[in-house]
C-alpha cells in the first residue's frame, strides 16, 4: 500500500533540506509512497504544527521542527 508522505515547510532551508532526505530515503529503497509538499500556512495550521519543517506519514505527525537523519526516516517508513 503507498504511503502517503506530507513535508509542512514554508520553503525555508531547514524545510528544503528535510524535502531532500525524505525523497532521497524514498527513491534509494524503492518505497511506494507519494510525497506533497505544503507551504500553504493555512493548511500548515490545520495539523497545529507551531515548527516547521514537519513530517506527516499517512496523516500521522512523526516529526516537527527538526530535519530527521536518512536512517530515521527509512524506520518510518518501514
Amino acid at each position: 500500500m503507498s504511503k502517503k508522505i506530507k513535508i509542512l515547510g514554508t520553503g525555508c532551508p531547514k524545510c528544503q533540506v528535510m524535502t531532500g532526505v525524505v525523497t532521497d530515503v524514498v527513491k534509494a529503497n524503492n518505497i511506494d509512497a507519494t510525497i506533497e509538499k505544503v507551504e500553504d500556512i493555512v493548511e500548515i495550521m490545520k495539523y497545529n504544527v507551531m515548527t516547521t519543517p514537519a513530517l506527516v506519514i499517512d496523516n500521522v505527525i512523526v516529526i516537527k521542527g527538526r530535519v530527521p537523519s536518512k536512517k530515521e526516516v527509512l524506520a518510518l517508513l518501514k
